[in-house]
């Protein structure tokens, strides 16, 4: 085994650097370790390998696919180890990047030296990962945003094609390869326009929800001014009815009739959580749900005046948890349902803590709650976590084998 021959075979692992950086390159906010941390690891691991994988290939006369291929199901649990999405989006990101790193190989199948067959390999996946860098925020984006395991499962078996075939086959035209590699990117950019109509039509329902909210508080509004209305014109009758009590010296009599007629104030009267009316409807909704539910509330609401954070970041960060807590809540007899929920500003921050009693039923992953409802995470308690990290707060989620408890603070 000649030094130069050993130098050709591990030239033809070096593509795994790029390949590695492109994987977590999208996991910015998703990552277990530190970044200098994570680098220092995947050279520990990939550098003796390559050496070991060279050596190897020469020794006994392989392929570097035969040796790369069952590699990479080792990697991936190594790669799944140091971060904290969730499978579906580990192993779509994993795949797709495996996929696209086969493309500089078969680019790079020419009739040259195996160094520089190698060398120029490790300059196309190089230039991939640049072009992966520039676009860095929106893949970002789509992982932060879709957590729906399924949408994320189905781009696998995509990329499983594309890998497979260019793996297997044997170097064809340069030009058929860069029109399967614009292909598998416009697949991509297809997925991620998709993601964003996704999310474009979940934003516009929970707007469609919030006026149907606004509306029904607006009718409740509109019944007790019509109820004020009318006992403003029955008022006379009580007047002449409240001195003929008087002229009688029935001093219990005119006690009841102010007790009813304070009560027929009170009636139908619209709940009042908070100044700001898109809020109020939301909570006036929440806590009729909750009152059919047979959930006893304990609401204290203060927000800051003026409103400084958005009205459909805090309808859908206040409304989720309500919705989980209501959830949780009937997971118990009536008897024992009781959801409190506080806000408050102090110092220029927004604490909030919601407590809502339920079954003790919980399932947690490494990277959080997960959902006991669906497959997944609790997509409730990600929208939540995403708005607090939108206005430089944070956000914890715990429990106890009776309560959950959710605290909140976000800089206003």
């Amino acid at each position: 085994m000649h030094i130069s021959e050993w130098l050709c075979a591990l030239a033809q692992y070096w593509v795994l650097l790029p390949a590695a950086a492109s994987c977590y390159l999208p996991m910015k906010n998703k990552m277990r370790f530190p970044a200098k941390k994570t680098a220092w690891l995947c050279a520990l691991v990939l550098m003796p390998f390559s050496l070991a994988a060279s050596w190897a290939q020469l020794a006994f006369r392989l392929d570097a696919n035969q040796l790369l291929l069952p590699a990479l199901f080792v990697l991936f649990f190594l790669y799944r180890r140091t971060v904290t999405a969730h499978l579906s989006q580990t192993l779509a990101v994993y795949v797709g990047v495996c996929a696209i790193e086969t493309f500089p190989s078969q680019l790079a199948s020419t009739k040259g030296s195996p160094l520089e067959e190698a060398l120029l390999q490790m300059l196309l996946a190089m230039v991939l990962f640049v072009a992966a860098c520039s676009i860095r925020r929106q893949i970002v984006w789509v992982l932060d945003q879709v957590d729906i395991p399924k949408v994320w499962y189905s781009t696998v078996p995509l990329s499983l094609v594309f890998l497979v075939f260019n793996v297997a086959a044997e170097p064809g035209s340069t030009l058929l390869n860069i029109c399967g590699l614009a292909l598998l990117v416009c697949i991509y950019v297809l997925f991620y326009q998709g993601a964003c109509r996704l999310l474009q039509h979940a934003q516009l329902e929970r707007r469609s929800q919030l006026f149907e909210m606004q509306s029904h508080q607006q009718q409740v509004l509109q019944e007790h001014m019509r109820q004020t209305a009318r006992l403003h014109h029955d008022f006379r009758h009580s007047i002449r009815l409240l001195a003929a009590l008087a002229e009688q010296g029935d001093l219990a009599g005119i006690q009841a009739h102010l007790a009813e007629y304070e009560r027929g104030f009170a009636e139908d009267a619209p709940a009042a959580f908070c100044a700001n009316a898109t809020l109020n409807a939301l909570f006036a909704y929440y806590s009729e749900m909750a009152a059919a539910a047979h959930v006893d509330i304990d609401w204290k609401i203060a927000l800051p005046e003026p409103l400084t954070l958005s009205e459909l970041d805090l309808c859908s960060l206040f409304g989720n948890l309500i919705e989980n807590g209501i959830k949780g809540c009937e997971t118990l007899p009536e008897s024992q349902r009781h959801f409190s929920l506080t806000a408050e500003v102090q110092q220029g921050s927004l604490y909030i803590v919601s407590t809502n009693r339920f079954d003790g039923y919980v399932i947690k992953g490494k990277s959080g709650y997960r959902s006991t409802r669906h497959d997944g995470h609790g997509l409730g308690l990600a929208s939540v976590a995403a708005v607090a990290e939108k206005y430089g707060g944070s956000v914890r989620f715990s429990n106890s084998s009776e309560e959950f408890f959710a605290d909140i603070v976000l800089k206003v």
